[in-house]
């Protein structure tokens, strides 16, 4: 059986854990990325078996390097542990990597009611239009939940250690020729406390900013 590993950067996420870490399908570990939480984050993610990174410099980027350096299978996903994802999807997301086909899948988020706010939806849309603009690919979503080979990911040199990780990762990975596709998974609203990156328009706001400097490059 093909090894995943799942890198989940986490901040207070330890009401979301359980429901999240209980739904892994077979053949997938858990790297649990806890990102100075002040609750019960890396206790709990610990308790419940998956191996508990702690990185001390803040930022989504910080954390899902951090994971991918202590990475060891092939196959490498992210996704979000907030409990807005189900990672019943995560075989929809590696299966093509893992066959060969694709090189980078994106899982593209489809909004239940409730799930996303207006601000979250606009700077959603302007992204999506960018990087098809930029990439000549077809993208709807920057994807949060997403899979692609480790030494791949590792050759690409990611620098970005705040919110602009996931889309230096799709820059990146089109100029070097890379396969990319999407496929639409649920996206619900989240199961415990605020998205600490685009919960908030401060938030959203700090995200686009820091996208927007990457695409001005």
């Amino acid at each position: 059986m093909v090894t995943i590993d799942l890198i989940i950067p986490a901040l207070n996420e330890a009401e979301a854990l359980p429901w999240v870490l209980g739904r892994l399908p077979p053949g997938v570990r858990a790297i649990v990325v806890d990102n100075n939480s002040t609750d019960a984050t890396a206790e709990v993610a610990r308790n419940l078996g998956a191996l508990v990174v702690h990185e001390r410099v803040p930022g989504f980027g910080s954390a899902c390097f951090a994971g991918l350096s202590a990475a060891t299978a092939d196959f490498v996903c992210f996704m979000d542990g907030d409990g807005s994802l189900d990672p019943h999807d995560l075989p929809k997301i590696f299966a093509p990597v893992v066959e060969g086909t694709v090189d980078l899948m994106l899982g593209a988020r489809r909004p239940e009611p409730g799930a996303m706010t207006f601000h979250q939806k606009l700077a959603n849309r302007v992204l999506a239009y960018e990087l098809c603009r930029r990439t000549g690919d077809s993208m709807s979503d920057l994807g949060p939940m997403r899979c692609a080979r480790r030494d791949g990911l590792l050759a690409l040199r990611l620098t970005d250690r705040r919110s602009g990780w996931p889309l230096e990762m799709v820059l990146k990975a089109a100029a070097q020729g890379w396969r990319i596709s999407e496929i639409g998974i649920p996206y619900t609203p989240r199961k415990g406390g605020k998205s600490k990156v685009t919960g908030t328009i401060k938030g959203t706001y700090r995200a686009v900013k820091d996208m927007g400097r990457l695409l001005a490059k």
